[in-house]
This record gives structure tokens, C-alpha cells and sequence, in this order.
């Protein structure tokens, strides 16, 4: 896609990842973009997987994974890998996912948590290479509000 991409950090520290990641996929959606997520592991991805679609009533996010489908067709697709077969912009990535092939995508976001101090570190690891790569880097906080405020 692009040699430049935004990559955002998103420290949660007011909600959890089941909070916030829901929401950013539907402002993903409303873009008209695809996203893949990626956590480590097959646990946590079943885990993603039931929690979106029960998150909300009144919401429906569609997605599948690679234990469901060949993913060319999902708006969002969830793995436990480095896959992008719905050829998506954006990628999110949970629980401590590495960032890799950063540069396929128009935005990468990481998500990590202030309840763990091992991902707040494994995020900061990232932070100075990803930016001497020449990708935007931001940093986002949860204002006492709700909103979501930069920080750097």
C-alpha cells in the first residue's frame, strides 16, 4: 500500500481491549476499510471471536477466522498469524502481537494494556524503531472523559 504508514499506540488505561476494539472497528467499517486483528494465540483469538459477536446488541461486526473460512470475502479477520487474505488497510494487534510488515498497511494499531506492565514495555519496544522506519507514530490516552486524547 504505502512505505509510510500511521502507526498508533493505544494505551488502555480506563477500558479494557474488549471495550475499546469493538468501537474501532466500527469506525474501521464506516471507512469502508477492512482490518485484520492479531493476537498470539488460538485461545484469545476464540475468545475475540465470541466476544464480537455478543459485544452489543444493537451491533453486528462481521468477521470471521481462519478456523471458519478462507477470509478473501470478511470485512474484518481475525488470526493468530501474520495473514491478510481480505487484503485490508488496517491491522490491529492485542496482547503483545508483534508488529511485521508495517508497510503493507495505510494504519497499524497497537493496543495494550495499563493493567500490564509487560505490554506497556513490549508496545514501548516498538516505538523507536517503527519511527526511525519513517512510519507516523502517535500515542493515545483515554481522557477521564472517555475520548481519546494524543499524547505524542
Amino acid at each position: 500500500m504505502t512505505d509510510k504508514t500511521e502507526v498508533m499506540f493505544y494505551h488502555l488505561e480506563r477500558q479494557s481491549l474488549e471495550d475499546v476494539l469493538p468501537v474501532l472497528l466500527e469506525k474501521t467499517l464506516a471507512r469502508g476499510w477492512r482490518a485484520v486483528v492479531e493476537v498470539p494465540d488460538a485461545e484469545r483469538l476464540e475468545a475475540l471471536d465470541r466476544h464480537l459477536w455478543t459485544f452489543r446488541d444493537d451491533s453486528f461486526l462481521p468477521h470471521a477466522s481462519e478456523r471458519d473460512d478462507p477470509g478473501t470475502r470478511q470485512p474484518i479477520w481475525l488470526t493468530s498469524g501474520r495473514t491478510n487474505p481480505n487484503g485490508a488497510a488496517i491491522r490491529f494487534l492485542a496482547h503483545r502481537a508483534d508488529p511485521s510488515d508495517v508497510e503493507s498497511y495505510t494504519r497499524v494499531v497497537l493496543l495494550f494494556s495499563a493493567d500490564d506492565p509487560d505490554a506497556v514495555r513490549h508496545a514501548r519496544t516498538h516505538w523507536k524503531p517503527l519511527k526511525a522506519a519513517g512510519h507516523t507514530c502517535t500515542y493515545w490516552q483515554q481522557s477521564a472523559s472517555g475520548g481519546w486524547e494524543q499524547k505524542a
